[in-house]
């Protein structure tokens, strides 16, 4: 059954989009664990995304012995370990500080950092990032007053293409075509302009003087500021940087609203290494696909679409890795039904979930649509997309089907009771173009 619905601002929210501390920073991390109805859940903070082959043999490994053996990857490029055992703790963070992912105790929470992933490997964008990563991790973790932030603070660093910039961060580092860095503060169009090199150093100054202008009002991220003080910090990120005698410039970039996320495929373009763009279903690996990940990898790179590219892979064995990637399900080529879809752990992972979510969007997989689609279990909307998109919500009256686009919803129908239906909705939903 199908009813009719109309446009509103889409105004609920996730746990990671709180207006302001009203109570204590309740992010998991690798080392405050979670309890889930599935058992604990620990969030390994991967910033950039960017796994060397040990740390990722680390998580394979801890995810086997004291969870369900499945690695869940994040709309942040980071890992969640689910079904852990209550008292595995000091076992699982000495099995990751071992492996080098916990470089600090007091920030691992706040090394929310999603960067470009094919940055330096296809050829495009006006900067390599991983420089601005690695410097920007090491002063968050030499940072005293960076451990105020919260788990859901987002740092963003584009090489210009405008990928990570369309995700909404906090604070964002963009390239620039003549090798200069632009730093955007909040959502606004308006950005700071100054040398590369100072790019990691003046986000950790827009990061300070976010915690100040937050210190009343409690904000978890500047978009719960309230309108006057967000306006106004730009303004005052500007002044710290010429006070350290920065050389800052001012400009505008409006923010992208259209999410890019990489082909699935092999990376075209790159001069240095191969690499192998691969789309996670549902954003959920098994032990076996993990392993053969692993397998050809040099580094892995976790995308906050959750995929991986595979870098440094050796001569001629791209093409063998992607087959048997493909093989096991995972996604390595345009037009995979797959591409696209995502959804929450739902039930029985989650009890404030309404539904199975994740079996109903297997369900539902039909022709690859043009939008994404994003199942949710409750109206927090655990991890949903940002850009445009298909919102699809469990309900007490049924599935609401939404089509999303920037902080707009046009509320489309609800389906009661009818998979077929739900389905059929879903598709016309993916397909539709304004």
């Amino acid at each position: 059954m199908l009813a009719a619905m109309s446009a509103s601002p889409l105004t609920s929210r996730s746990p990671g989009d709180a207006c302001a501390r009203s109570s204590g920073d309740a992010c998991p991390g690798a080392l405050r664990l979670h309890r889930a109805d599935d058992g604990a859940l620990a969030r390994i903070r991967i910033p950039g995304g960017v796994l060397t082959p040990r740390q990722a043999d680390a998580l394979g490994k801890a995810a086997e012995r004291f969870g369900d053996g499945e690695l869940h990857l994040t709309s942040r490029g980071n890992v969640q370990l689910r079904g852990l055992t209550p008292d595995c703790g000091a076992e699982l963070a000495g099995l990751l500080d071992e492996a080098g992912l916990l470089p600090s105790e007091r920030h691992e929470r706040v090394r929310n950092v999603v960067a470009s992933p094919l940055s330096g490997l296809d050829g495009l964008g006006s900067v390599d990032v991983g420089p601005w990563l690695t410097g920007l991790d090491r002063l968050l973790c030499e940072s005293a007053g960076a451990t105020a932030l919260s788990g859901r603070f987002l740092f963003a660093l584009d090489d210009g293409r405008g990928d990570v910039d369309a995700l909404g961060a906090d604070l964002t580092l963009l390239g620039h075509d003549d090798g200069d860095a632009l730093l955007r503060v909040g959502h606004v169009d308006e950005v700071l302009r100054l040398p590369a090199a100072e790019g990691p150093r003046a986000a950790l100054t827009a990061a300070e003087a976010f915690l100040d202008s937050a210190r009343e009002t409690g904000a978890w991220r500047v978009k719960d500021l309230p309108d006057a003080d967000a306006a106004a910090l730009p303004a005052e990120v500007l002044r710290r940087l010429r006070r350290t005698g920065t050389t800052v410039t001012t400009g505008r970039r409006p923010r992208p609203l259209e999410v890019l996320p990489p082909a699935h495929g092999p990376v075209v373009g790159g001069h240095r290494e191969s690499a192998l763009s691969v789309g996670v279903p549902l954003g959920r690996l098994v032990p076996a696909q993990w392993r053969l990940l692993l397998s050809g990898a040099g580094k892995l790179r976790l995308t906050p679409w959750r995929g991986i590219v595979v870098t440094g892979i050796g001569p001629g064995r791209t093409e063998g890795l992607s087959a048997g990637l493909a093989e096991a399900g995972l996604i390595t080529g345009p037009g995979s039904p797959w591409a696209g879809v995502g959804a929450c752990i739902g039930r029985p992972g989650c009890a404030k979930s309404l539904a199975d979510v994740r079996t109903e969007a297997g369900a539902a997989v039909g022709p690859a649509g043009r939008l994404p689609v994003y199942w949710s279990g409750c109206e927090r909307r655990c991890g949903h997309p940002h850009g445009e998109w298909i919102d699809v919500v469990a309900t007490p009256g049924g599935h609401r089907i939404s089509h999303v686009r920037g902080d707009l919803a046009t509320a489309t129908t609800t389906v009661r009771d009818d998979p077929a239906a739900l389905a059929a909705a879903v598709a016309t939903a993916r397909g539709a173009r304004t």
